[in-house]
Order: structure tokens, then sequence, then C-alpha cells
């Protein structure tokens, strides 16, 4: 395969799923390198610098985390995690450490294909420049003008309030990632996450979903990760 190639590493123990992972990616036209155990991961992170990492959280050396622990002391690169842990408090631990994703098996290929490209082109934003200084963003019929603080959804003009407007800005910011409450909240608000502020978070977002979903009750673009957070959808991608 050609070195040009985007480079995904799949740190997975189990010979199907990684076989599985390896297939769908390989047929998509992307390069593989695999480990089956923290250890050999680490190692292999330094020699090829893959642009994503699908990493699995119940490695045989090692706790998933504490590699995941690692990549970040060093590098930005994007992290998917993928694991049969399915409680909210593993989902929020991992993307509070600094995974990009988190993805609960099983799942199916076209899922994978979706997470990973969302991940690639958040990358790609962040390399070449950040969100705040690009003027306009877009996904689907949404768009932020930055400059202007206009938000129009399919061409007409919604009017937010300065908060949500600064919520929608950081979902956009970090669009197809799930962030958390915690992590919303510092940001917006410079608080700690607790009931109050988490209420005061679910109001604001309610009123964002009335204002720019065609119906709230069934959202496009801002979505709920129950108990863990909220993401930007990226229809874009």
């Amino acid at each position: 395969m050609s070195n040009n190639k985007t480079t995904v590493m799949i740190i997975e123990d189990e010979n199907a799923i990684r076989n599985f992972i390896t297939t769908i990616l390989n047929t998509n036209g992307y390069k593989t390198i695999n480990a089956k155990n923290g250890k050999e991961a680490l190692s292999l992170i330094g020699s090829y610098v893959p642009d994503v990492i699908l990493l699995d959280l119940g490695l045989p050396d090692m706790d998933g985390l504490d590699v995941l622990k690692s990549v970040r002391e060093t590098s930005s690169t994007p992290v998917i995690v993928i694991s049969a842990r399915t409680t909210e408090g593993e989902k929020v631990k991992a993307l509070d450490m600094g995974a990009d994703d988190y993805i609960t098996k099983p799942f199916g290929s076209s899922e994978l294909m979706a997470r990973i490209r969302t991940a690639l082109r958040h990358s790609h934003k962040v390399l070449t420049k950040d969100l705040g200084g690009q003027e306009i963003f877009t996904t689907g019929g949404l768009s932020i003008d930055f400059s202007a603080r206009q938000i129009t959804v399919e061409g007409k003009e919604v009017h937010l309030t300065q908060i949500e407007f600064r919520l929608l800005a950081l979902l956009a910011k970090y669009v197809g990632r799930v962030l958390t409450y915690e992590f919303i909240i510092n940001n917006i608000w410079n608080m700690q996450s607790d009931k109050n502020s988490q209420q005061l978070l679910r109001v604001n977002m309610a009123n964002i979903r009335r204002k720019i979903e065609g119906n709230p009750g069934i959202p496009k673009y801002v979505l709920t990760e129950v108990g863990v957070g909220y993401r930007l959808a990226d229809l874009d991608s």
C-alpha cells in the first residue's frame, strides 16, 4: 500500500474483531496497523504516527484508559474507543480523558466508517485552522457565521441568546464529538458540573433545539448521549 493513505491503528486483542475492522478499513482504502496489547501499541504509535487510533479498553496487559492517558501526554491524534463497556460512567471517563468518540460493541461497518471520517475531519480542522478563526461553519442546513454571530437554518436566520450562541459554537468546534456535561459547563460558565448547572445546560439546549430543529423531539443537529453529554451531528462528512 502507498504511504499516502490514511493510517489507522487498531488496538484490539480479539482476533475476530481485529480482523473484521482491518477488512472494513482496507476495503475502504485505509492503511492499518494492528496491536494486540497496550505495550505493543504504545511502541508502534511512536514509529508509525497513525492518523486515527481505534482503542479497545479491555486489553490483556493494561487498561485501555492507561493507553489513552499515555497517548494524550504526547499526541492529539484522534482516539476512538471501541468497547463492550456500556455504562455511562465508562463513557464519560474515556471522553473526559481525551477520547474523541466512543463506540459500543457490537457495531456495524457503516457506523465505524462514519465515526472515523468525523474524527479525521475534526483533526484536519484543528491542524489547519482553529474553528474560532473560521468565518462560516456548516453542517447539513445549519450555518454559523462566527464574524457576524449569525445562525441560519435552511437559509432562514435564527436568533439565539449569547449563551445559546456560545453553546452551539462550542459544539461546532468539536463537531461529531460527544462533549460531556462537565466539559461544556466548565467552558461556558466556568463552574463545576452539578444538578443545578446540568439543569441550566438542559434548559439552554432545549431552547436551542426549539429554534434550530424542525422537530425538537427528534433532533437532527444537537444530539443527546444520555447521561454523558451532547454532540453536534456532522452531516457533511
